[in-house]
This record gives structure tokens, C-alpha cells and sequence, in this order.
């Protein structure tokens, strides 16, 4: 997530309120700083503050309109008013959420969102054994409960929506940690090694060797003994 807010205590609030339920954010606190990691970076969903510094929040979400990425904006502010909510859906808007809030509020619209924009995918995800259910946090292999750690939650979670596609390092690096994460650090490879092991045998995040991971959807696809890192 991008959460863009002038307010610095609020934005690491939610940035550390995300972190807890799995989710990476980045934090922007001007319109600027929000157009130029809208540049570099892509956002599964865009956390509007309307009223920041520089280019406002309404600029900054006309611009990810314009730039045709299709990255949902969820405008976060203290305007209430009918006709703010009116005129922040007509930039682009997908949700509207006012100031004052509970967090839990809007990791369920952040949530909803995210199934909006992956097609209306179903809220509990299976593939291959696996159960995946993002809003309670739970992950069961074959019927079985298996405890993760937000970080292991987040990887496999970005695994499973792949619905076995090859998800790359570097990707998983951008979408499960946040901006700070030093791009040559082995995290990944010792979190993936980690929830390989919390999921058991036969394992089944296969290796794709120089390309990244998948779920292995075919019986046996990555074997004991077979390439882990």
C-alpha cells in the first residue's frame, strides 16, 4: 500500500497498524514524495489524504487515474461533507473513509478492495490443500491449522494470489516488506525456507531456479531434497 498523510504520527500509525495485519505500506507525507514513488513503485491500493502539502491529494489521485495503472485510491480525510464525498468519487475514488476511524475499519475496506481489484476473487483462497483466509489471518494445509508469522503470512499470501504463477525476489521484496527493505538482503529466501518448513512435506512453494516462487499445484513439483533457496 502507498499511505499518503501530512500528519506523520497518524501515517506510522497506520503504517505499523498495516504491518500487524500483513500488509506493507509505504508512507508519503507531501503530493510530491507521492507522485514519485507512484513512479518507481507499484501499488496494490493508494491511501489518500485530500488535504497534504504540494500537489493535494485530489492532484495526486487524478494522476493515478490518468497514468491508466488501475491502482484503487481509498481517500482517507477529515472533508465529510456530502459533497466532498461526491466530488472525491468523481476523481477516482473507489472508497471514501473519514476522519476519525478505527484501523480495523479500514483494513477490511483495504481488504475488500484488493478483491475488487483482483477480479472479485473470493475472500478465502484455496489452492493445492491450502485455505488461505486474509481477514482472520488463518492458514490451514489439508485441514490442518498452521501457525505463521505476519511476514510468512504475507509471502504465502502473495503466493497464493499468483494461483501458481512464478513470483519473482524481487517482487516478493516490494509487495511484503516496505520501501526501506535493502534490496540485497536474503530475507526472502530464509522466510520462504522458514514457511516451507511451517507448511510441511511434501513442500509445496516451488523453486524456480533464477526466475523466483510458485505454488507447486502438481503433487511431488518440488520434492525433499530438491532445490530450496
Amino acid at each position: 500500500m502507498l499511505v499518503v498523510e501530512d500528519e506523520q504520527y497518524l501515517a506510522e500509525a497506520i503504517r505499523d497498524g498495516l504491518r500487524l495485519e500483513a500488509i506493507a505500506a509505504d508512507i508519503a507525507g507531501d503530493g510530491d514524495t507521492a507522485l514519485e514513488l507512484l513512479s518507481v513503485n507499484a501499488y496494490d491500493i493508494a491511501v489518500l489524504d485530500r488535504d497534504i502539502p504540494g500537489p493535494s491529494g485530489d492532484e495526486v489521485a487524478a494522476s493515478i487515474v490518468a497514468s491508466g495503472s488501475g491502482t484503487p485510491i481509498l481517500m482517507l480525510t477529515a472533508a465529510d461533507r456530502l459533497d466532498d464525498k461526491v466530488t472525491g468519487f468523481e476523481l477516482g475514488a473507489d472508497d471514501y473513509l473519514t476522519k476519525p476511524f478505527e484501523l480495523q475499519e479500514l483494513v477490511l475496506r483495504l481488504r475488500a478492495l484488493d478483491r475488487r481489484r483482483t477480479h472479485n476473487r473470493p475472500p478465502v483462497r484455496e489452492i493445492a490443500g491450502l485455505r488461505l483466509d486474509p481477514f482472520r489471518r488463518e492458514v490451514y494445509r489439508d485441514g490442518r491449522y498452521v501457525a505463521l508469522t505476519r511476514k510468512q503470512f504475507a509471502v504465502l499470501e502473495v503466493l497464493v494470489a499468483a494461483e501458481g504463477g512464478v513470483i519473482s525476489a524481487e517482487e516478493l521484496l516490494e509487495r511484503a516488506w516496505d520501501e526501506n527493505a535493502d534490496p540485497f538482503t536474503n530475507a526472502v529466501r530464509i522466510t520462504v525456507s522458514a514457511l516451507r518448513k511451517r507448511l510441511g512435506e511434501p513442500w509445496i512453494i516451488a523453486t524456480v531456479p533464477g526466475v523466483g516462487y510458485r505454488i507447486a499445484t502438481a503433487p511431488g513439483a518440488d520434492r525433499p531434497g530438491a532445490e530450496r533457496g
